[in-house]
């Protein structure tokens, strides 16, 4: 099972992500850690990407649920995946479920101003929900919950 983690910034993706695939005993990715240098540039200095500036990020990211789909390998992902249209370059195979970390505009904002040391400007945190593609599909869970609740909802929903 390869395990999304989607939401905004600041909806918590990479904690619950982290803390799940450690539960268990998954590898775990941060799509973060993909964005090519010009996305990482352009959100510093607070301009919101666009569809050609998250292409190739995403196909860096499908690259990694394809191998792991191919090695048979459990994973969890943290991956913003906002649009459904993203989320269908992202779906490889039936083994791959979302999960959306909702979360209100106030408590992202919020988490966002604390955060330190990433690189996504505060400033673009409106045109994260305005790019935002609520997902019906997708396992939705209230990312206000402390970290441990979350991960023990994703778990009992997921039933892993």
């Amino acid at each position: 099972m390869i395990v999304i983690i989607t939401g905004v910034a600041g909806a918590g993706k990479t904690t619950a992500g982290a803390l799940l695939a450690r539960e268990l005993g998954w590898q775990f990715h941060d799509a973060d850690d993909l964005h090519p240098a010009a996305n990482v540039e352009k959100m510093r200095r607070g301009e919101p990407l666009d569809d050609a500036d998250r292409a190739p990020w995403l196909a860096a990211v499908r690259v990694i649920i394809e191998n792991a789909v191919a090695r048979a390998e459990n994973a969890v992902l943290a991956c913003s995946a906002l649009k459904e249209s993203y989320r269908a370059t992202l779906r490889v195979s039936p083994d791959v479920v979302f999960v959306y970390l909702k979360i209100d505009p106030a408590l992202a904002k919020e988490r966002l101003a604390r955060r330190t040391g990433h690189f996504m400007n505060p400033t673009l945190m409106q045109s994260q929900f305005d790019t935002l593609e609520e997902s019906a599909a997708a396992l939705e869970v209230d990312a206000s919950a402390p970290p441990a609740e979350i991960i023990k909802t994703i778990r009992a929903r997921l039933k892993i």
